[in-house]
């Protein structure tokens, strides 16, 4: 097996050793993204919906740094610091997901990294 890793600078850069993105076998496996702006380093400010969108546009820029795109996701994992949010998410979530909606987990945990509200990672397939 083949491993590459996949990088852009249109998602925030990885805050430990790991890679953003790594394909292997015609899948790539998107790192959890936190909703950090690339541009900024910071938090998306607005609240979960904010921290959502910021979220999975991360995942949509390193897709696109590995040739694919959203409708390219088979499964999607979304980490909340509270599962009261999961309706708001789900909104956001249409924006960018049409029908065959990937397979999709959704847990609470008990925190996330930098004190995040949201972290999603992400597994596409090339067709």
């Amino acid at each position: 097996m083949t491993m590459k890793a996949i990088n852009t600078t249109h998602a925030p850069a990885a805050i430990g050793p790991y890679s953003q993105a790594v394909e292997a076998n015609g899948f790539v496996y998107v790192s959890g993204q936190l909703p950090i702006d690339p541009s900024t380093g910071a938090f998306a400010e607005g609240g979960i919906q904010a921290e959502a969108r910021q979220c999975l546009t991360n995942i949509k820029n390193i897709l696109a740094e590995a040739g694919m795109e959203m409708c390219d996701v088979v499964k999607v994992t979304v980490l909340l610091a509270d599962i009261a949010s999961f309706s708001a998410v789900n909104e956001v979530y249409a924006e960018f997901f049409v029908e065959p909606y990937p397979a999709r987990s959704a847990f609470a945990v008990a925190a996330l990294p930098k004190g995040a509200n949201i972290e999603i990672e992400a597994i596409a397939a090339r067709s």
